[in-house]
């Protein structure tokens, strides 16, 4: 007769992941061979991997990576000039404790966005904050933020998260307005956070991009000198992919 208020009891505690291990138990009569201690540690285990999933959906919400990719999947197949070593590292995660950054360089289709929210998902799944912006968004943004009050709050978060994404960097040389702000970001960040950029510019070519040749060297002083960094080469792996498309449909 209790069954049912208990269960409801659990959902009123927010404690939905025993509730289900309790109706799951219910319905499963050879668990009532199991002892007592037994049988509330699966529904302690079920409420922790439920409260897990909960918060790890919420991060990859939050982080908003624009790829659906993870690091089981890379592509080590196909040559593109990838350090294995260097990429174990990246993917252990131990850089970003140390606030470390990634620069991930190279020409436009060989995967340099796919890769950086590659590392991104896996942060999300190691309990870390990650924030993802595509560079001239994250500016259009900041610009906006700056008439309307909010400046400094985004600051304030770019701040804070542990691991964020800078993609498409040095795809125009930057305005006055976007150097203080990349500036800010980094200097906010410099020692506290990591940084993965990625661009099609190699980074010898950066002071270029940024236009300013002392606030350059500010910007590069805080992303360069402690930054690990992915040169990838070879053929676009869009041209790839549609290619291996078309010869599957020649070829059934």
């Amino acid at each position: 007769m209790l069954a049912h208020p208990t269960h409801d009891r659990l959902i009123a505690l927010g404690l939905a992941g025993m509730a289900k291990a309790f109706e799951e138990q219910r319905a499963a009569p050879d668990l009532a061979a199991l002892s007592f201690e037994e049988r509330v540690g699966i529904m302690a285990d079920r409420e922790a991997a439920e409260r897990d999933t909960k918060r790890m959906t919420a991060r990859l919400k939050f982080a908003a990576l624009r790829q659906d990719a993870c690091v089981e999947d890379i592509d080590l197949r196909t040559p593109r000039g990838l350090d294995r070593a260097l990429l174990a590292r990246l993917v252990a995660g131990d850089w970003i404790d140390r606030h470390q950054n990634c620069l991930i360089t190279g020409p436009t289709g060989i995967g340099k966005s796919w890769l950086g929210c590659a590392l991104g998902h896996k942060a999300c799944r190691d309990g870390r904050s990650v924030f993802y912006q595509r560079v001239p968004r994250l500016f259009e943004a900041l610009a906006l933020a700056r008439g309307d009050g909010r400046h400094a709050r985004m600051l304030k978060t770019l701040a804070r998260v542990e691991l964020l994404i800078l993609d498409d960097w040095g795809l125009s040389v930057l305005t006055q307005g976007q150097r203080i702000d990349l500036l800010e970001i980094l200097e906010d960040r410099n020692g506290r956070g990591s940084t993965i950029v990625t661009s099609q510019v190699p980074a010898e070519q950066w002071h270029e991009v940024i236009g300013d040749p002392t606030l350059a060297d500010a910007i590069l002083d805080r992303l360069v000198h402690n930054a690990h960094r992915l040169t990838m080469t070879g053929e676009s792996m869009r041209k790839l992919t549609g290619r291996r498309a078309l010869d599957a449909d020649q070829n059934p």
